[in-house]
């Protein structure tokens, strides 16, 4: 079993290490606010630490889940960031979805450590996380997935490794980009098909299990309608992974138009308060 240490105690990072703790291993948390990192160790065991570096000192691995680059940042290289304690030949692997830059950033300044990094995003949101059910797509060196993959099992679906440093977070990318485009598209046919009287749990009858079918259909049809919205991965965080997917693309040369379009949308949604909502909310810039 190893010694782990886990940054991060959201609503994503909470759970995976919760499933880490199930598997056996001794886990030391960290939590920007101290409350959720004492509540955690209080339902889960282990211990809480002041600061990420502490945290780190004597782990076989550290894992972060924070919420973005700048966050990622300091939790690994600032002051009191990760990297300073963590000792040669440990494994580091992040689940935030953040830029592909600062993950080959973090994987140059982990090797001229000695430390083994991979860029960890996940796909499967809070029910994912809860169930250990998580799709991973992973970046980074074969040894460093090789070390990284029993320990991720916990709470994985399916691990990917899909490419060098950098990889995992591009591949995330391209899960949003799809998303998006799919989410849009089951938006507008719930309102057509609302403003042609039809009833919507027959349309979702006729059509779902066919070539219009999707998680998001499957998922999200029948709490649209409702006009619900609290299930999960919320607008303002949907608007930074395309944001992210944006920035890449502009390096790339890609052409995504369909997922700008969609972010400009989720900016509607974010004028009428429902940057909280869950993703779904789109519909609601459709009218009823």
């Amino acid at each position: 079993m190893a010694k782990i240490a886990y940054i991060g105690m959201g609503v994503m990072g909470a759970p995976m290490a919760r499933h880490l703790a199930s598997a056996g291993h001794t886990l030391t948390v960290y939590n920007r606010t101290e409350e959720k990192a004492q509540a955690w160790v209080q339902a889960n065991g282990g211990k809480s630490a002041p600061t990420p570096a502490a945290a780190a000192e004597e782990a076989d691995a550290v894992f972060t889940c924070v919420g973005a680059d700048h966050d990622l940042e300091e939790v690994t290289l600032g002051d009191q960031g990760v990297f300073r304690a963590m000792r040669e030949g440990a494994l580091f692997v992040d689940h935030t979805t953040v830029s592909a830059n600062i993950a080959r950033r973090l994987a140059d300044e982990g090797h001229a450590r000695g430390l083994l990094v991979v860029d960890a995003p996940v796909s499967g949101g809070q029910a994912g996380a809860e169930n250990g059910k998580l799709s991973i797509m992973c970046g980074g060196t074969i040894e460093a997935l090789a070390r990284a993959h029993p320990l991720m099992e916990a709470y994985a679906a399916k691990i990917v490794h899909v490419g060098p440093a950098g990889a995992g977070q591009q591949t995330k990318m391209c899960n949003q980009i799809a998303i998006a485009g799919v989410i849009q598209g089951v938006a507008e046919a719930l309102r057509f098909a609302q403003a042609s009287g039809l009833e919507t749990d027959k349309v979702f009858e006729a059509i779902s299990a066919g070539a219009a079918g999707s998680w998001q259909m499957q998922n999200r049809w029948a709490t649209m309608a409702a006009d619900s919205f609290d299930f999960g991965f919320a607008v303002n965080w949907m608007r930074k992974d395309l944001g992210l997917a944006l920035e890449e693309a502009r390096g790339n040369g890609a052409t995504i138009p369909v997922a700008a379009l969609v972010d400009q949308f989720y900016a509607e949604v974010q004028h009428m308060g429902g940057g909280r909502q869950d993703t779904s909310s789109i519909v609601r810039r459709l009218g009823r």
